[in-house]
């Protein structure tokens, strides 16, 4: 008997809305990375992307322990002497909350052109309110 190993052909992939509203960004960014990268089927095959489209609303509405709001921060250089930028969260949430959770869950994902290619099934929202309703996706509870 040989092993099963799954194929682009014979990949299944389903939609899935998540809300975010009021759930921690590490437990929920976890949770996410196992539907994308399709790890709770039966017929996960690593080196396959076999995951599903996730949707995330609400993401202003995420929530971080302690106080990370205020202590932690990102950082981006601009390749010039001198040219780090850095920002807190509290005020990334305002400017663009939908990458806070993009970040977490691309941190999750495997760092090569496959990891790449799974974070494009990541689609996330500040509002209630997604262009998505057509591919009639699936209410998740994490």
């Amino acid at each position: 008997m040989s092993t099963y190993m799954a194929n682009n052909q014979n990949v299944e992939c389903s939609w899935y809305v998540v809300d975010a509203a009021d759930k921690t960004l590490g437990r929920l960014a976890s949770e996410i990375a196992q539907y994308i990268r399709g790890k709770h089927k039966p017929t996960f095959t690593p080196h396959v992307d076999m995951g599903d489209y996730v949707i995330v609303v609400n993401a202003e509405k995420i929530k971080l322990t302690g106080k990370k709001w205020d202590d932690k921060k990102h950082y981006s250089h601009t390749n010039h002497p001198g040219g780090i930028n850095e920002i807190t969260y509290k005020e990334l949430r305002v400017k663009d909350p939908e990458f806070i959770i993009e970040k977490a869950v691309k941190g999750m994902l495997p760092h090569n052109k496959l990891g790449r290619k799974m974070l494009k099934k990541l689609k996330v929202y500040s509002g209630p309110n997604h262009p998505h309703q057509a591919q009639q996706p699936e209410k998740l509870e994490l």
